[in-house]
């Protein structure tokens, strides 16, 4: 034992140029902890407190993996320097494959595949999308309970697997309505988040200018937000009849919950959007529960993949990412291909209330909402996954995190702080590139106009 200490006491003296005279097992573990870092996958502890890899930049401007290796190896060249055995971009795995659940099918003779690929650049990107709309949320949650943002907010966190996949499966040139929970749609469609909560808390700098609110948010492409239930279904049947009538290849992402799957206007769309064989996704985000009522004590039947009846449809596990993508792609090359439209369930879970005014534990059971934390948390699932495939580090994850904290931090303070809108913008942009025109008030002798 002795003639094995002193060999590796002067290996390690060779290796940092410093005299190290371990005499005994705990004395040499002692110096090791002092002059060897060691930051590899298998000393996990150690590397959650020493290794900070860099931030991973884009796949245009990163480095070669032979800088990045040498940049951190210079250091070793010095006498005394400190032993640093770290990972590059190139340690990690580029790319993996992942069984996924297959999907209920109704009137199709294929599905969607049962393997995913995903790349480690999809797979950080995926994790900063749901992580923003998860922090976004969050922060959201806490100005209400302020008082500062006021009225109607249906939150979206536990979802955001939905939102992300749908995005990741069409194309920014596609169409999306959906209904009152819209904050992540809003921001997968390219709204920044400090115009998101800015537009909460009724600022001049929101996405519509502080006077649409929670429900009513638009972007490009993006058709809302809409507050009555069930009511975007038929809107969203006619951006799909225009993407049809203008030939130009694109397709409508046509959003509703399963509080609205029984309102007599989805089955009008359905048919008129059957009929014409219009490219139209219809999604049932299937949450387990409309406002505070379960599915199974709401509808007849809970098999909404199943209720175009002559539409084909899917049921897709709403709580995995690379689910949701592939089963998006799958229904949106359905509708280009002019087959017509197609329904997908998405078996999803949302952890807040229906609102902010529903404590949302009084028709289930906070064991029930903290299963579905531990064992489907839409991140968790792509974060473990990333982890276990060797595409990510631990440290990567927090720097996001922090990144995204950060982000979320600094647009709540704008949305804290921007003015807002003054009343004589009131009734601006009632239409769209209209000459002013006056607009009647409460009362008669209340003068406003309307700019566009």
């Amino acid at each position: 034992m002795q003639n094995m200490l002193t060999i590796i006491s002067n290996a390690l003296c060779r290796i940092t140029g410093r005299n190290v005279g371990a005499q005994t097992v705990s004395e040499l573990l002692v110096d090791l902890s002092e002059y060897v870092s060691l930051t590899s996958p298998a000393a996990p502890a150690l590397a959650q407190t020493e290794r900070q890899p860099p931030k991973p930049p884009p796949v245009s401007t990163r480095a070669p993996a032979a800088e990045l290796v040498s940049s951190q190896t210079d250091q070793l060249d010095r006498p005394g320097s400190r032993v640093v055995v770290s990972r590059s971009f190139a340690d990690f795995t580029p790319q993996a494959t992942f069984d996924i659940k297959k999907c209920d099918v109704h009137r199709l003779e294929e599905a969607p595949p049962v393997k995913a690929t995903l790349t480690r650049e999809q797979g950080l990107q995926y994790y900063r999308v749901m992580q923003t709309v998860r922090r976004m949320e969050l922060k959201a949650d806490q100005l209400y309970k302020q008082k500062i943002i006021r009225g109607f907010c249906h939150l979206y966190d536990g979802q955001e697997a939905c939102a992300a996949g749908i995005e990741a499966g069409i194309n920014p040139s596609d169409h999306l309505i959906t209904a009152y929970r819209a904050h992540g749609y809003t921001y997968t469609r390219g709204v920044a988040v400090k115009e998101i909560l800015a537009e909460l808390t009724g600022r001049r700098g929101g996405v519509v200018k502080g006077k649409g609110g929670s429900m009513h948010m638009y972007a490009p492409h993006f058709y809302g937000g809409n507050g009555i239930v069930g009511a975007q279904v038929p809107l969203g049947a006619g951006i799909a009849l225009a993407c049809q009538y203008q030939g130009n290849n694109q397709v409508c992402v046509t959003l509703y919950g399963d509080g609205a799957a029984n309102q007599g206007q989805l089955f009008e769309a359905f048919n008129m959007a059957a009929l014409w064989k219009l490219p139209c996704i219809f999604i049932c985000e299937n949450n387990k529960y409309g406002m505070g009522t379960s599915v199974e004590r709401a509808s007849a039947s809970t098999d909404y993949y199943k209720r175009g009846d002559f539409i084909p449809g899917l049921r897709v596990d709403g709580m995995d990412v690379l689910c949701v993508r592939e089963a998006t792609q799958f229904a949106a090359d359905h509708c280009r291909s002019g087959k017509g439209p197609i329904v997908m369930e998405l078996q999803t879970y949302r952890y807040h209330g229906h609102s902010m005014s529903d404590p949302g534990v009084s028709y289930r059971t906070r064991e029930e909402i903290q299963e579905v934390r531990s064992k489907s948390d839409p991140i968790s699932l792509l974060k473990d996954r990333m982890l276990s495939n060797n595409m990510a580090a631990v440290e990567e994850f927090k720097e996001i995190d922090v990144a995204i904290r950060k982000e979320v931090e600094e647009a709540a303070q704008f949305a804290t702080s921007d003015p807002e809108p003054p009343l004589e913008e009131l009734c601006n942009h009632i239409f769209h590139n209209n000459p002013p025109l006056e607009v009647r008030g409460t009362h008669p002798w209340a003068s406003l106009k309307s700019v566009s």
